[in-house]
């Protein structure tokens, strides 16, 4: 199955920080670089490196180069890309000493995503196949609606929320795939507990597969026929940006692949637990061998 990812790309430049700065202070970073990012890239590259065919589609500057050439030796199509005048989008992101971020995401050229853009994208592809979005580029509740419309399996991270979140018309979202805190601002609920989480979410959206991230919890999935959860593999946190993204793309490569949603979901928590080993978002995610070599040395481990 082919997979269209319309989303975001971003420059990350990343500072290691021993905290978070408070209002007024100012704190040295002890380290400092550079690296591809934005939900959508470290998606493609995820859904790519776990060996699904994607196409990825979205705006970049003339400062982009580094954006396609990443995406490119990763295995993504690039050809559907367009350059905008706008820069390419970046994100600033501070890690501190327990590998946890905080991020600030300037959309530039993200935000230049036009109906008649989405338009002459979705022209390539065919009912059956898979459309994945995020919420960092623009026009997303249309590019839901067309998707839907070519009757292609509409995937929503709806990440970062706030924007057009509350114009996305959910009821035609396939999956939904969303942590904790996404979950309960969806689902209208201040509850703690997962199961009251995916309740009031099941009851909205009826018809939506929902892949709830856990953090040191793992995850859960629910289709309306059945509910599981999926344990975390063990790791030494060094960053977790980008985790996310590897589940996301390592999920949805198992569906697309005809697997069974708990093998998907077991292969997706094993490639996250090696990306929060590494530094960095798209550089962090890791190959499929590497996911299955180990997958495989796991399970010899324990048998």
């Amino acid at each position: 199955m082919k997979i269209l990812n319309l989303g975001s790309m971003n420059i990350d430049r990343v500072y290691s920080v021993e905290h978070y700065a408070q209002a007024g202070e100012t704190i040295p970073a002890k380290t400092y670089g550079e690296f591809c990012g934005g939900k959508g890239l470290n998606q493609s590259i995820a859904l790519a490196r776990a060996g699904a065919e994607v196409f990825h589609a979205g705006c970049v500057g003339d400062d982009g180069d580094i954006l396609l050439d990443t995406m490119a030796a990763a295995g993504v199509r690039t050809e559907l890309i367009r350059e905008s005048g706008e820069p390419s989008g970046h994100a600033v992101i501070h890690v501190d000493h327990e590998g946890q971020n905080k991020i600030t995401i300037f959309g530039g050229a993200n935000s230049d995503v036009t109906p008649a853009y989405i338009d002459e994208v979705l022209a390539h592809f065919s009912p059956g196949e898979m459309l994945l979005l995020q919420n960092e580029i623009s026009n997303v509740p249309y590019a839901i609606e067309k998707g839907r419309e070519q009757g292609m399996k509409v995937v929503f991270n709806p990440s970062p929320m706030g924007g057009d979140i509350g114009r996305c018309d959910l009821r035609k979202v396939d999956y939904l795939i969303l942590n904790e805190v996404e979950g309960r601002q969806l689902a209208g609920t201040d509850a703690e507990d997962t199961q009251t989480i995916l309740e009031k979410l099941r009851q909205k959206y009826p018809q939506t597969v929902l892949v709830l991230t856990l953090g040191s919890r793992g995850s859960c999935y629910a289709d309306g026929k059945e509910t599981f959860y999926q344990g975390i593999f063990p790791a030494k946190t060094v960053d977790t940006t980008g985790a996310g993204d590897t589940f996301t793309g390592y999920f949805l490569a198992g569906i697309a692949a005809g697997r069974p949603p708990r093998e998907a979901m077991e292969y997706a928590a094993l490639a996250s637990a090696i990306s929060v080993g590494r530094h960095g978002a798209a550089p962090s995610i890791p190959d499929g061998s590497e996911v299955r070599l180990e997958m495989a040395r796991l399970k010899e481990e324990y048998m």
